[in-house]
């Protein structure tokens, strides 16, 4: 009798192996899947000083006298990834433009956010990024703002997202993946 469930229980080992394996792989691949640039892919300026992340599927549009580069979402187009490049003194490092508080007022005022909601200061590579975050009140819609600014051989770059509060909750955190992403690569 015992030789005549020695078959099948081989069989219910192998096959649970595979189950095994196969859970164990999905989880790595999720994992992968899952990790800081999912959901994202690649901008880079056609000159090579800089390149930044933006949603997978956003399209580029054309601006003129705004932004040096802009995606916004097919769906809701009013989902917006920017980069504004301005001159400041050659000289000048982000430090002395101000804190990070002191400067996200400073673009608050300019870009009529209601209020600075939160303002880092981070260092990449030898540079200083100020990472904002602000509410913007219009007279339809509250919207929400993620902006990081960094200062490189006298521009001041500015990558900001902006997307209705309504749908923070849900593309906040890839939000926030764009604008870290600005890398400024010469």
């Amino acid at each position: 009798m015992a030789r005549g469930l020695i078959a099948p229980l081989m069989q219910l080992l192998q096959s649970l192996s595979r189950v095994i394996v196969c859970g164990v792989l999905a989880l790595v691949l999720g994992a992968c899947a899952a990790g800081p640039t999912a959901g994202l892919q690649s901008y880079q300026s056609p000159d090579g000083r800089f390149a930044f992340l933006y949603p997978t599927g956003w399209t580029e549009v054309q601006v003129s006298n705004g932004p040096r580069v802009v995606f916004h979402d097919l769906i809701h187009s009013d989902e917006t990834v920017s980069l504004m490049i301005n001159k400041v003194n050659e000289d000048n490092e982000l430090s002395e433009l101000g804190s990070a508080v002191a400067v996200g007022e400073r673009l608050r005022r300019e870009v009529i956010a209601t209020a600075l909601v939160e303002a880092q200061e981070r260092e990449v590579n030898g540079h200083t990024f100020y990472d904002l975050e602000y509410a913007v009140h219009l007279e339809d819609r509250d919207r929400h703002e993620l902006a990081t600014v960094v200062v490189d051989r006298g521009r001041l770059y500015t990558l900001a997202t902006s997307v209705n509060e309504d749908r923070w909750a849900k593309v906040g955190d890839l939000c926030g993946r764009v604008v870290r992403s600005l890398n400024l690569l010469i």
